[in-house]
């Protein structure tokens, strides 16, 4: 089955082309092969005729007084032929052309071809034969006589062919213009659609609201449909984030509430109590700041802006451990996504480096084919490789000695997978932990910043 709206518009053309031009090429080799014929039957009609005119009997014997004066009769094979016979004649009148041979009834095919009989001329080649049965003056007692008038078969069929030729090359030029035109013509009215989908990738990418309306009448009620769609998007997307906002408006007295009553705890609980109830309160920042920046969450995000950023927070806690910065980030990459999103999945990561690193952390960002990629590298003291997927997981910690609680990893890895890229882990070049980052390139692109 063809899936291309232009080859389906094409291949139908194509058939309407091929059956129009079958149906002209038969019509017009119809006509012109009866008028051929009809040219021919009149030609041998007036032979005859003239053939009778000048046909009398003297002494019961038939005479003519003048023969055609075309001399093609007068020459053997001549490829045109008379002939007079009358019953009981030892010798027909006839042609010079038919040299030693004579027209008989009984050898004359019995089918006809345009109106003619068929036999076989002076050099064995076809004849095709009109005859016609008279009776010379008005006696009663006369003899009938028939007249033939042959002309050669091959004649015809040049003639034929001479008119197939050119009427076969006009044909097939005129399909040829024909098919070219209905493949632009389908190029041409296909363009709107393919302006459509343009404009459907400018929404999707957040660069425009809505779809223009310009464009063909027969295009507007589906542009029509689809802005009402993205409306009612667009007020779905507003109420869900209206309710995430009240939610985490919700949650921050319950949180500092708890706070203070988790000071009446243990000490060897209350760290971690204190931890939880940092993490809920850090999601529901988040959840506010969401909701703050509505449409612009496809939001065009400088990748060494974002790092830049994250890095003067955490350079105060790097200087303490005396570790390193090594950024290698072009500034013209950029992604198309939600900056809190890239800050907080780049900053777990980052966070988790300071961490660990001893005396270098290397950030570096480049772009694919596929994707965008940004790798954070430290010296630390790395994991095994068996423990790398346990440290994507929530709330798991491959050392119980180890500071934090377990999700930011699996934060990151998560937002990543929202936009469909994903996270890795595995050893730097220092023996410390490599972590990958990446984004596919359909939600990401490189932008040269005047």
């Amino acid at each position: 089955m063809i899936h291309s709206l232009h080859f389906r518009l094409a291949a139908g053309a194509l058939v309407a082309i091929a059956l129009s031009l079958t149906l002209v090429w038969a019509v017009l080799s119809h006509l012109f092969t009866d008028y051929l014929a009809a040219q021919y039957s009149g030609e041998m009609t007036s032979v005859m005729d003239s053939l009778a005119a000048q046909l009398t009997v003297e002494n019961g014997v038939l005479r003519l007084r003048n023969e055609p004066a075309d001399a093609r009769f007068q020459i053997p094979a001549g490829s045109r032929y008379w002939q007079i016979s009358r019953d009981g004649d030892v010798a027909p009148l006839r042609s010079r052309s038919l040299w030693d041979t004579e027209f008989a009834a009984a050898d004359l095919s019995s089918d006809q071809y345009y109106g003619f009989r068929e036999t076989l001329g002076p050099d064995g080649s076809p004849v095709l034969v009109s005859m016609k049965t008279m009776t010379l003056g008005d006696d009663p007692a006369a003899t009938d006589f028939v007249v033939y008038a042959g002309f050669s078969r091959s004649e015809m069929e040049a003639a034929l062919e001479s008119y197939h030729n050119p009427l076969r090359l006009m044909l097939l030029s005129t399909g040829g213009v024909l098919v070219l035109a209905a493949f632009l013509q389908g190029w041409i009215g296909l363009r709107p659609l393919v302006r459509l989908r343009d404009r459907v990738a400018d929404v999707r990418a957040g660069r425009a609201a809505h779809i223009g309306t310009e464009g063909p009448s027969e295009v507007k009620p589906l542009v029509r449909e689809i802005n009402l769609l993205l409306n009612e998007r667009e007020t779905a997307i507003s109420r869900a984030r209206a309710r995430a906002s009240d939610l985490a408006h919700g949650l921050k007295t319950p949180l500092t509430v708890l706070s203070h009553l988790v000071e009446a705890l243990p000490e060897e609980g209350r760290s971690t109590a204190l931890q939880q109830i940092e993490l809920v309160r850090q999601r529901a920042d988040r959840q506010l700041q969401a909701a703050r920046m509505g449409v612009e969450q496809m939001a065009t995000t400088s990748l060494l802006g974002i790092c830049g950023k994250l890095v003067s927070v955490l350079t105060p806690f790097t200087q303490e451990k005396g570790v390193d910065w090594h950024l290698a980030i072009d500034p013209s990459l950029t992604v198309q996504a939600d900056p809190a999103d890239i800050a907080e999945a780049l900053g777990n990561v980052l966070d988790n480096a300071v961490r660990f690193a001893r005396k270098r952390i290397e950030v570096s960002a480049d772009r694919t084919l596929d994707n965008v990629v940004l790798i954070v590298s430290d010296d630390g003291p790395g994991a095994a490789p068996e423990c790398y997927d346990m440290m994507l997981k929530r709330g798991v910690r491959i050392s119980e000695a180890t500071a934090g609680s377990g999700l930011g990893l699996a934060i990151s890895g998560d937002i990543l997978k929202a936009y469909g890229g994903g996270l890795d882990l595995s050893a730097s070049r220092w023996g410390g932990l490599q972590v990958k980052l990446w984004l596919p390139a359909t939600a990401a692109r490189a932008s040269a910043i005047a």
